[in-house]
């Protein structure tokens, strides 16, 4: 890992940090809070020797002494000298015990012995200290005099007293929290850093060139509010989100330009990637630029993509399959737009026979030459086998990856279910990116909304009628069939799924009189592909 995976690890997994940070600080601060109070009084012994007149038997006193005072150090725990100490303080205790609170060190290079008392009581502590200053002194001569009738050559003096000292060597808080927090900072660093190796979802465009080769199309941002205003190209089309897919749209257009896919299924690894809001957002996008559009619910068992769009699902792609209706009997027009909706329709028993039957493959090959694009919303590729199915049938696959939600294993899987069945993958789109997490993708939004400062430049005379199809509330004249007008209210701008419902969408359930349905938009005459026999827009009525 680089430098920047680290910092990116940080930042996704503050809370993390912060979480075991704040842990180790509190169990810092109770086990200060917990931990009994310990005082120390420290007291100071010279060790010097008697010497000659000259230098050189000065130095040897020297050398003798720096030696002597690491076996005085030893002898300060021994009971010759705690034996004394116990009985002049009174302490219930044994020398073995008063041993294990009283340390010694000699500075180096110096014969300076210093010895430090730790007790509970800051009182105590100080008595022990004066009292091993009175009788080390003394053991040391005892046991320095070779001959009763001579002095000891070595002498110990006080230098300095023991003094009650009421600030308590520990705990100490402020040292302590400072330790939990720089370990809690580590420790925490450590845990995000496991958490996100250990991760096996994909967040970023990097994830995915660990697991395929395949063409990232474009990266779209998490909306939280995505269920509740699916289609962002209606809702907010000036949106950073709703631009994200009109750059998905021109990717996918130039995907292969010596043979741009017409007939594509888009598809998921598992549910909730958000392939049925891509499919309906991309669609919208491609009708924008005046192609013809049409988009089928494929997944005949949990189709949502009908209600996204607003729209009536009673009949739909089963009834087009198994003979019961035309297609163009079962197609409804996405408002004014030459955006054509084939829904699912009854749930089948039998899907994956239904999508990979004859009936099936004719009915794309039909599509895919009166329409411009035909997009196909399958089910998740994990689950069940209906979009490897398809796949089979269109031109190419396009795999929504749900940023956060599907795992590295689980795209891989995907992939290869596809490519068993010899799919063409055109390519993945990262689905749910949140913020920074892109990595070529979705990192940056930029803002080029419209200048509402300005007022809008206008010529002499009315506005041209395209200009004003999209006002709010505006009502015009429109012709139904032979000869029948009607009144159609213009789609509203912005709304949640009920205000983009199209404005005369019949189903052929819709009509009391008889059953009515929407033929789809034939290409225009100028069009190479153009059929001659094909049907007028109109609406069929029997």
């Amino acid at each position: 890992m680089e430098l920047r995976d680290y910092l990116d690890v940080a930042r996704k997994r503050w809370r993390v940090i912060v979480a075991v940070t704040l842990a180790v600080v509190a169990a810092a601060a109770l086990w200060t809070a917990t931990t009994t109070r310990t005082y120390a009084s420290t007291t100071q012994f010279f060790v010097s020797t008697s010497g000659g007149d000259n230098a050189a038997s000065l130095q040897q006193g020297n050398t003798f002494t720096q030696a002597r005072v690491k076996s005085y150090t030893q002898l300060l725990e021994s009971p010759k000298i705690l034996d004394p100490v116990i009985a002049a303080t009174g302490l219930d205790t044994t020398a073995a015990a008063l041993a294990g609170q009283i340390s010694a060190t000699v500075p180096l290079d110096t014969v300076v012995i210093e010895v430090t008392v730790t007790d509970t009581s800051a009182t105590r502590a100080a008595d022990i200290a004066r009292a091993i200053a009175g009788t080390f002194p003394k053991a040391i001569a005892d046991i320095e005099q070779v001959q009763s009738d001579q002095q000891s050559p070595v002498k110990v003096t006080v230098v300095k007293q023991a003094a009650v000292d009421p600030t308590p060597v520990s705990p100490r808080p402020a040292r302590n929290l400072a330790l939990g927090l720089a370990l809690g900072l580590l420790l925490g660093a450590a845990v995000a850093v496991l958490r996100d190796v250990l991760d096996q979802r994909v967040k970023s465009s990097r994830d995915l060139e660990s697991v395929t080769d395949a063409t990232v199309i474009g990266g779209i941002a998490y909306d939280a509010d995505a269920g509740d205003h699916p289609l962002i190209v209606q809702v907010d089309p000036r949106s950073p989100r709703a631009e994200a897919f009109r750059s998905v749209r021109t990717n996918l257009q130039f995907i292969d330009v010596t043979d741009s896919p017409r007939t594509i299924v888009v598809t998921s690894s598992v549910a909730g990637e958000g392939k049925s809001t891509t499919v309906a957002n991309l669609g919208l996008t491609l009708a924008e630029t005046g192609h013809s559009v049409a988009i089928i619910e494929g997944d005949l068992r949990r189709p949502r993509l009908l209600e996204y769009l607003g729209f009536e699902g009673a009949v739909g792609l089963t009834d087009v399959l198994i003979g019961r209706l035309e297609a163009h009997e079962a197609m409804q027009q996405f408002g004014r737009s030459d955006l054509w909706l084939l829904g699912a329709g009854p749930i089948p028993p039998n899907p994956s026979e239904l999508l990979g039957s004859p009936s099936m493959a004719a009915l794309i090959e039909r599509l895919g030459q009166r329409f411009d694009h035909v997009l196909i919303d399958a089910p998740p590729l994990l689950p069940v086998t209906d979009a490897a199915v398809l796949s089979t049938l269109v031109d190419g696959a396009v795999v929504v990856v749900g940023a956060g939600v599907v795992t590295r294993d689980q795209l891989r899987h995907a992939l290869d279910s596809l490519e068993a069945v010899n799919g063409r993958v055109l390519g993945v789109i990262l689905n749910r990116l949140q913020a920074g997490e892109g990595g070529a993708y979705g990192t940056y939004a930029y803002d080029y909304s419209a200048d509402t400062d300005r007022t809008t430049a206008r010529g002499p005379g009315r506005l041209p009628a395209w200009l004003t199809r999209g006002t709010r509330g505006s009502a015009r004249p429109r012709r139904y069939g032979r000869g029948r007008t009607g009144t159609d209210a213009a789609e509203p701008v912005t709304g949640g799924a009920d205000a983009v419902a199209p404005a005369r969408a019949t189903t052929r359930t819709g009509a009391p009189a008889g059953r009515t349905g929407i033929r789809p938009t034939p290409p225009r005459t100028d069009d190479p592909r153009a059929d001659a026999a094909a049907p007028r827009p109109e609406v069929a009525r029997r």
